[in-house]
């Protein structure tokens, strides 16, 4: 294709070798890129058509690139006329170190595009093919976590290509890397968070400890994880606020996922009570309590004496519900429905009140202490 090119391009050069150097370069590269141009435009014409719904993902990717593959083809074709245009040596190096760093730009920006469609057809399937909530966020979860993580290997090799053109960095980034001494060492120092939370990203993709909406627990924290991003998660707490915890620290840490495998939950409310409570009626009175609510996912309701201590009883009352927030709402209405029917029903039953606390003694106006009656 870049032989084709040039000698297509040879009678022109041949033809403006009268005009100035500059003018007849400028002019012959003018005219590769509307080559390039119109190839493209003729290339998308016609595989457009072919694609179709034989290969979604092909046209697909084929649609979503063309800004990318149109400049990349105009690359091509510049870097191909080059040679004709007979510019001076070092325009001439300029230029060609300018088309190579555009050339690994372009190709680090269709990959991260075709990485993205990837994983936006694989949701879309997974989608359609109407999976459980709890399969379905496994795969979503997976998908954005590799995304992020090929996304972020795409682009440090590409920067990391570019900068390698030009030849003082390359020279620099030689030296450091060949060394082992404490260059060596600081870098290793400074690049183990990065290089821990990547592996951990590549972890938690596979193994699944969470995923996205799951309900966890940190630090003693309630939140729910609504990002998960390349080095940290991102959990919502219950009051609105937003923690963020380092991806590194659900592989090394312990902490409890709510939602692990259902979401399903069991609250338990405890009762002091006296030893003279009606344990066989307040039992049916939860039952009765709990069957009317509509937080129960009618499974589990039961009453349980869990401890008897020398002045008074728990009592255990737990029901179960479709999600936390449920489970929450539940044990609240079994709390106050519970507390009211002992009230009317038998208030000797409660705990007796805490007496009042004594005011502290004041001093006397004189400043002495009071005396002792």
């Amino acid at each position: 294709m870049l032989e084709s090119i040039r000698d297509g391009l040879k009678p022109m050069a041949d033809a403006l070798a009268f005009a100035p150097e500059g003018a007849a370069g400028a002019l012959i590269l003018a005219a590769a890129a509307l080559l390039a141009i119109a190839l493209h435009l003729i290339a998308v014409r016609l595989l457009g058509p072919r694609l179709g719904e034989r290969h979604p993902y092909w046209s697909a990717l084929l649609q979503t690139t063309k800004g990318p593959t149109r400049l990349a083809l105009l690359v091509v074709a510049l870097a191909a006329a080059l040679p004709a245009a007979s510019f001076a040596p070092d325009v001439s190096a300029a230029i060609s170190e300018l088309l190579s760093i555009a050339t690994i730009v372009l190709i680090g920006w269709i990959a991260v595009t075709a990485v993205k469609l990837a994983g936006d057809l694989y949701i879309a399937r997974t989608q359609g093919e109407r999976l459980d909530i709890l399969t379905a966020r496994k795969h979503v979860t997976q998908v954005r976590v590799l995304r992020q993580i090929a996304d972020t290997v795409i682009v440090v090799v590409t920067v990391s290509a570019a900068l390698m053109t030009f030849e003082p960095v390359r020279q620099y980034g030689v030296s450091l890397f060949a060394s082992a001494g404490v260059a060596g060492l600081v870098a290793g120092l400074a690049a183990r968070p990065m290089l821990s939370n990547l592996i951990a990203g590549l972890q938690i993709a596979t193994t699944q400890p969470i995923r996205l909406d799951d309900e966890v627990v940190v630090e003693n924290q309630w939140g729910r994880v609504e990002e998960i991003n390349s080095t940290y998660v991102v959990l919502g707490l219950w009051d609105l606020r937003r923690m963020i915890v380092p991806l590194s620290y659900f592989i090394e840490k312990p902490f409890e996922n709510w939602t692990r495998n259902s979401t399903v939950l069991i609250g338990s409310v405890i009762f002091p009570l006296n030893y003279n409570a009606p344990i066989a009626r307040l039992r049916e009175k939860v039952t009765e309590i709990v069957k009317v609510s509509p937080f129960w996912d009618g499974d589990v309701i039961k009453l349980q004496v869990q401890e008897a201590k020398a002045n008074a009883l728990e009592l255990r009352v737990i029901a179960s519900a479709r999600t936390s927030a449920e489970a929450s709402d539940l044990r609240y209405v079994i709390r106050e429905k519970v507390i009211e029917f002992l009230q009317q029903e038998c208030p000797s039953c409660l705990p007796p009140p805490l007496a009042p606390t004594p005011a502290p003694m004041q001093p006397s106006s004189e400043g002495e202490a009071p005396a002792a009656s």
